[in-house]
């Protein structure tokens, strides 16, 4: 009887355990924000995070609303690319003064995680003529199996497409390999810190929620 009330008090008291709140700003109103309520949804962390689009779409400005939000969570994330972006550096520098919020980059933006779903590389993507560094990402992974169409304004679904096979596990394991060599040789374009945040949604999926 004594074992079975401590473990019914444990229980009571998992339950009952403050409950982490995490927001994700995106700097995308469309593809990043899809993909990412569907992964914190694959995860079982969507109890505990709000992505959203904060109307701000330079990494400064993402930054500076970060701040104002942060006190009413435990965590914030800004999901920022570098893609040209003239405050990218100062936006980073800002966002490690301040606890409780990370910002997680992409070099040189979001399609580069996508691609990594595909297939692995490190050769630099840079603008070229009327094409952005994005741009030349984008044409890469139009490129790949089933991706022919892509575009930003229509990506429903694409998180779950993605799950099929290995795809997804390949992304995190290709993503973590690029940005240690990015680490090692100085050198970030191309990169990404995405599969970081997938690692805090796993986590948050395995919290019990009240």
């Amino acid at each position: 009887m004594a074992a079975r009330n401590a473990a019914s008090f444990a229980r009571r008291k998992a339950r009952l355990a403050p409950q982490p709140t995490v927001l994700v700003l995106c700097e995308d109103s469309k593809a990043s924000i899809a993909y990412l309520n569907d992964a914190a949804r694959h995860f079982r962390a969507s109890p505990h995070v709000r992505v959203e689009h904060c109307g701000r779409t330079n990494p400064l400005g993402i930054v500076e609303e970060a701040i104002v939000r942060r006190r009413r969570y435990d965590e914030v994330f800004c999901v920022i690319d570098r893609n040209g972006h003239q405050s990218f550096d100062t936006a980073c520098a800002m966002a490690r003064e301040k606890a409780g919020l990370a910002v997680v980059p992409s070099y040189p933006c979001f399609e580069y995680w996508l691609l990594l779903h595909f297939d692995y590389t490190r050769a630099p993507f840079n603008a070229v003529g009327a094409k952005s560094s994005c741009d030349r990402v984008t044409d890469a992974l139009r490129q790949q199996v089933n991706m022919n169409a892509y575009d930003k304004g229509n990506v429903q679904g694409l998180f779950d497409r993605m799950l099929v096979g290995d795809l997804f596990s390949r992304a995190r394991l290709n993503a973590a390999r690029a940005l240690q060599d990015a680490i090692e040789v100085d050198a970030p374009n191309p990169s990404t810190h995405l599969h970081v945040l997938m690692d805090r949604f796993e986590a948050l999926g395995h919290l019990r929620v009240a």
